[in-house]
């Protein structure tokens, strides 16, 4: 059966219902590398551009930050706003392809995790998370590897109604298109790391076998520049 390419909202309002629970090994290999990035953000204010089911967003809440996160999924927010401790965080509604309805120099931390390879804009969407972070703050990007679409893979679900394997569409940015679009946005990029699949996920995600050795992960680290 060939996949099913579907619109990027489309293809997450889908994947809501499952997305916290099917194995992906990618966010068992990426969760604990931004919580390294972040370090304590006990009374910080931090923005989750692109949040999702709220996997960061609530997390960060219950460590003490003030956290605004951001989606234009209504399946994944609804997921977000069901958790227990939800009531923690101000979910907005909204394209992160537009600009964010925040103001400048609002929040401490920006991040934006697992979002930026469904990005066609880069420069309009680092321009944005560099106009709300407070100087010396931190933008904080995480991806699937580029090099993965050399192994045929990008994000994808399989529907739990059909079984039908789901894409939402994907755009094959490479690691220059990052590092550029950051730059061009007046960041500086203080942490760049590439992160390889090894026995431990496979452990924890046994689909990411077949993917043993090869860089799965992208993780940005960046300031806004001292101009």
């Amino acid at each position: 059966m060939s996949p099913r390419i579907l619109p990027t909202r489309e293809g997450y309002d889908q994947w809501a219902s499952v997305y916290d629970t099917d194995g992906n090994p990618l966010i068992a290999l990426e969760e604990p590398r931004v919580a390294e990035l972040l370090g304590e953000v006990r009374g910080l204010s931090i923005c989750d551009v692109g949040c999702g089911t709220g996997r960061h967003a609530i997390a960060l809440a219950g460590r003490g930050a003030r956290v605004t996160a951001i989606d234009f999924s209504e399946g994944m927010l609804a997921q977000a706003r069901s958790k227990p401790g939800a009531e923690r965080v101000n979910f907005v509604h909204h394209d992160i392809a537009a600009r964010l309805p925040l103001a400048d120099a609002s929040f401490e931390r920006v991040i934006c995790c697992l979002v930026v390879d469904h990005v066609r804009d880069l420069d309009h969407l680092f321009a944005e998370m560099t106009r709300v972070c407070v100087p010396g703050g931190r933008v904080i990007v995480s991806s699937m590897h580029p090099a993965m679409m050399l192994q045929g893979v990008q994000a994808r679900f399989n529907d739990p109604v059909t079984g039908e394997k789901v894409y939402p569409e994907s755009v094959p940015n490479q690691l220059s298109d990052y590092v550029m679009a950051a730059i061009r946005a007046g960041l500086e990029i203080d942490h760049l790391s590439e992160h390889m699949i090894d026995e431990s996920i496979v452990r924890l995600s046994p689909r990411a076998a077949p993917y043993v050795g090869w860089p799965m992960l992208l993780m940005m680290r960046m300031r806004p520049g001292r101009g």
